[in-house]
């Protein structure tokens, strides 16, 4: 018995959701790693992607996220989540699309250092005063910005060992 396109992608996206919401779970309880484990849940839009579209992605992203906020206790490991490394494999494989690297590294980083001032706004106006806090500003959008290339740079060498030894193995 063969499943139509529509139901793989939907037994797919619950699946692969789950999946998000259990490690995002494990990073809300564990200790120490949480933003490693958060951004290992990123992995899992980026299967739903290359394993169904981009639809089913979204679909991900969206699930987890509204689970993982109602379901998981401790809501900070959600939260980055939702800021970034939800939705950023979809970003990611649109901004890939275009032709020259160089202008594919200024969006990523544009794309990154935009989500880092809303939040930094966010956390500055409305939970802590941080004051003037410019410079210490400007050095935390330079270091993140080189810890984000690096992550990047993981990210793609992830998807590609994902490409290589896992898709295509879910029955066609």
């Amino acid at each position: 018995m063969t499943m139509t396109r529509k139901t793989r992608a939907v037994t797919l996206t619950a699946l692969i959701s789950a999946l998000a919401v259990i490690t995002l779970y494990i990073a809300s309880v564990w200790p120490t790693g949480r933003i490693g484990i958060v951004a290992l849940a990123s992995v899992f839009s980026a299967a739903a992607v290359i394993e169904a579209g981009v639809a089913p992605g979204i679909y991900v992203f969206a699930v987890s996220s509204a689970l993982g906020l109602l379901l998981i206790p401790d809501k900070s490991a959600v939260f980055l989540y939702i800021a970034f490394f939800g939705y950023y494999p979809i970003v990611k494989m649109f901004v890939e699309r275009l032709r020259s690297v160089f202008l594919q590294w200024a969006v990523k980083l544009a794309v990154f250092n935009i989500v880092l001032a809303i939040m930094f706004f966010f956390i500055s106006r409305l939970i802590f005063s941080f004051g003037d806090f410019t410079p210490g500003y400007v050095l935390v959008c330079v270091g993140g910005s080189a810890v984000f290339a690096l992550f990047d740079y993981g990210f793609s060498n992830v998807i590609r060992l994902y490409k290589y030894r896992v898709h295509g193995r879910f029955g066609r």
